[in-house]
Parts: C-alpha cells; structure tokens; sequence
C-alpha cells in the first residue's frame, strides 16, 4: 500500500495529534489569547469528517501488515469519541478559561481521544499496547492538571494504578505472544482455534491478565479501586470524560482482543471467559450500587454508579456464548447511550458544583427552583441511568439484558436476574438525589445561571437520551453493523 493510501486510513488519528501540536504551539506563541478551544472543536469536526469520507470512499480495511485495521467498528467509536470529547470541550468551556493551562488542557485531550482513535484500530498486540499506554499517560496527566491537593492526589492514584495495570496487561500479552509465536490477533485467533486441551490452561492464564490489565479502562470490579477517588479528585471536566471515553474505549480493547484475537464465540475457550466476565459484571454490579448506596458526594455516587454501569456493559460480553453479534451490538449500543446520560450527568454536575462550591448531595436541595433547566436534564439523565422508560438507558438495559437470555444459558438468566436486582437497588440513590432537587427546600434561593455553551450541551443529551429511547432503531442498526465487523468473514 502507497504512503498516501496510508496516510488516508490513519487520517483521523493523525489530525487529532497534529491538532494537539498546533494547540500547544498557539498557547506557546498567543498565550491567554489564543483561540485553543476552537482549535480544538475545529480539529475534532475535521477527524470526524475524515472519517465520514472513509466510510464514502471505502478507506477501510488492514494496514501497516495487519496492525491497524479501520473497519465500521472502529469508524463507530471514532465518532463516539470525538463526539463525546467535543462535547466536554463546549460543556466546560468556562472552566478552562479559568485553567492556568488551558493550553496544555486541551492539547493532552486531544493526544488522548487520538490514542484512543488507534486503540480501537489496533489489530495487533504491539500497536495495542502503544495506543493504551499513549492515551493512558495524556489522562493520568489531565487527572492532575488543576495541581492542587486534590488533583494531584487523582493523578498519582491514577498513574500508580494504572502503572500496575500496564504491566499486568504486558504480562499477559506475553503469555499469548509465546504460545502463538505472533502478535497479531487474527494469528492468535487461529492459534487458539486449534489450540488442543493441553493448552487451555495457559489460554485461561492469559485472558486473566488481560482481563486484569483492561478491566482497570472499562473500572470493572476488582480493578476498580481508584474510580471513586479520581472522580472525586480530578476536575469534573476530567471526570467526565474519564466517565465516558476511556470507559468507551476499554470495552472497544475487550471486544477487539476476545472476538479478534481469541476468537470469539465457539472455541475451546469461549465458556471460560464468558464466565469471567459473568462474575465480573455480577460484581462490578453489586459492589457499585451498595458503594453509592453510603455516599454523600455527588461525584463518588457518580463513581459508583460508574463501577456498577460498567458491570451492566460486561453482561454483554458474557454473552458470547450467543452466535452472531447480539453480545457485542449489546455493548456498541448501550456506550452510545451511555455517553449521552453519563456526560448530561456530569456536566450538570460542573455547572452547578463550580457555583455552589460544593460536591455534596444536600447542596442540591431545591435545585429545581434555582436552576430549572439544569436539574430537569440532571434528573432525566439520573432516570436513564436508573432505566427507566422512556429513556435510552431502559432500551440499553433491555437490550443487553436479551442478549445475555438468548443464548439460553442458565448462569446468564441467572446473572441478569441479578442485574435487574441491582437496578432496583440503584434507583434508591438516583431517585434520592432527584427527590433532593424536587423536595427539599434550598438553603440559598438565588438562582444558579448556566453558561451557554453547558446549556446546549446538556439539551442536547436530554434530547438524545428522549430520542433514543422512543426511537433506538438507528443507533441498532449502527451497533450491529459494527459488531459485524468483529465476526470472521
């Protein structure tokens, strides 16, 4: 393949990390003056472009040997990521106006979301491996971008953790790339196909510490651990796009390695990690919801509620014992909804913390009478999260939970009836948080003003969260043309 022909399959990418360039050399040279917000919308638009005139023009298909592939799976989270980055940038553009380095803030996003853009083209170990580590140092830094006590404290937790899970996901990928003789994941695929019983114990050795190194991305329990405290710490811009994007592009990483890389549903492994990330999700579930259960911050119930989410996801990877892409198209649709809900929830959470001054759950008494716009898209988001109708967090409950059902396994009707049990466990602590907002009655009645930029944002995931859940046909369609690409041709 010709240099250009290459260029124009790692276009997207490419313009994310010449955009963070151009960004830090225009804070370098104007200052407080530059425009480096709307280079950053502008970058962003341009990659989402870029990929638009892939999915017209048919720049699809492996590169590099095999090492990066852009298919409609990868094309799929490449919008979601640079939707949801776009939309952080406009939702707290107010508060970076206010960051020291504002500059090095948007730039490290950017680093982030093209790290991320790689990672879910990755098709093999090597690249796979960059790409995470990539991403994964942008964001340890932007955990600590404010540098006060609390920042800094997010960022080291953060970068310990993440540090620890690194080498654990190295170890494993060495365990595979030793038994395969390739780090290519359609090599390995094929590897494990044929693997004889001989092997399965290594196999299962393997996955482990993958599932380990990645379940610190997707903060699946018990990898979970700094979730909590890197929500509370980091500035609530960075929460939320730790929230949604990197939580995006963990479970795109899980789909990638376990239907690419070890082939999916139907090999001698299938069952064993299948059932992994059935106790996964179970746990991840359980533990999120009675952890929110005690809290009183608003950002560690969000951080919990984070954990238990990401087990709700992790149904649909238990699911692979399903043929077919019902499992993953369950996952690809119900990040697509949960991006909308989770970043509504946190970027309302910005705009009325930064004012109050406060993150605790009795400073939002009354809120509906101070700031009524803003707590009605809060409490339509805490509704999807919850799942209830008619938002898209009920269709993505329901369809993850069929996915699990129809493949008539008896330990995964059992997981979901262990799921559905801990939706009504989380509608005890989103439900109080809106009873807060409707009932009781503010210390302090003076209006709460959101700016314009949270505003539109945050109208715009309260319409996506209506549209979707009325009418989730598209986005279907898009999560199973996606998942497609995952399945051997």
């Amino acid at each position: 393949m010709s240099v250009l022909a290459t260029a124009l399959y790692l276009g997207p990418a490419a313009l994310l990390y010449l955009g963070a360039g151009v960004v830090l050399l225009a804070d370098l040279i104007h200052g407080r003056r530059a425009v480096t917000g709307l280079l950053t919308l502008v970058t962003l638009a341009l990659a989402a472009v870029w990929a638009v005139l892939q999915i017209g023009g048919g720049a699809q298909g492996p590169i590099l040997g095999g090492a990066i592939v852009v298919d409609s799976f990868s094309l799929y989270f490449t919008f979601l990521l640079t939707a949801v980055t776009a939309a952080v940038v406009v939702g707290t553009s107010e508060w970076a106006a206010k960051v020291e380095d504002r500059g090095e803030f948007y730039s490290l996003l950017l680093v982030s979301v093209g790290s991320m853009v790689l990672l879910v083209q990755s098709n093999d170990l090597i690249t796979l491996f960059v790409a995470l580590e990539t991403t994964s140092l942008a964001q340890f830094i932007l955990a600590g971008i404010t540098r006060n006590e609390r920042s800094s404290e997010a960022g080291l937790k953060y970068l310990l953790s993440g540090a620890v899970a690194a080498a654990v996901l190295l170890y494993g990928f060495a365990f595979l790339f030793g038994m395969a003789g390739t780090t290519s994941l359609p090599g390995i695929a094929e590897f494990v196909r044929h693997a004889g019983d001989g092997l399965r114990l290594p196999l299962i050795l393997a996955f482990v510490f993958v599932a380990a190194g990645v379940g610190f991305k997707m903060a699946i329990f018990p990898f979970h651990a700094w979730v909590p405290d890197v929500y509370q710490g980091a500035p609530t811009p960075v929460g939320s796009y730790l929230s949604v994007a990197s939580k995006a592009a963990g479970f795109a990483v899980v789909l990638r390695l376990f239907y690419t890389g070890l082939g999916g549903a139907g090999t001698p492994i299938t069952h064993d990690w299948a059932m992994l990330f059935g106790v996964f999700a179970a746990a991840s579930m359980l533990f999120g919801n009675v952890g929110a259960l005690v809290q009183t911050n608003v950002k560690r119930i969000l951080g919990y509620s984070s954990i238990a989410q990401a087990g709700n996801i992790a149904v649909g990877i238990a699911a692979v014992a399903a043929q077919g892409t019902v499992g993953p198209s369950g996952v690809l649709f119900f990040l697509g909804t949960y991006a909308a809900t989770n970043l509504g929830a946190f970027l309302a959470v910005n705009a009325v913390s930064e004012r109050l001054g406060s993150d605790e759950i009795t400073s939002y008494a009354g809120l509906f009478k101070r700031a009524p716009m803003t707590a009605v898209v809060l409490s339509l988001c805490l509704a999807s999260l919850t799942g209830l109708p008619p938002t898209a967090g009920f269709i993505a409950k329901v369809y993850i939970f069929n996915s699990a059902i129809q493949t008539g396994e008896v330990w995964l009707v059992g997981l979901v009836a262990i799921a559905v049990v801990n939706t009504a466990i989380s509608a005890f602590y989103y439900l109080r948080w809106v009873r807060t907002m409707i009932l009781d009655d503010p210390e302090d009645a003076t209006p709460i003003e959101t700016p314009g930029g949270a505003q539109g944002v945050l109208l715009l995931a309260s319409a996506a969260v209506l549209f979707f859940g009325l009418w989730p046909a598209p986005l279907i369609l898009l999560a199973q043309q996606a998942a497609a690409a995952l399945l051997p041709a």
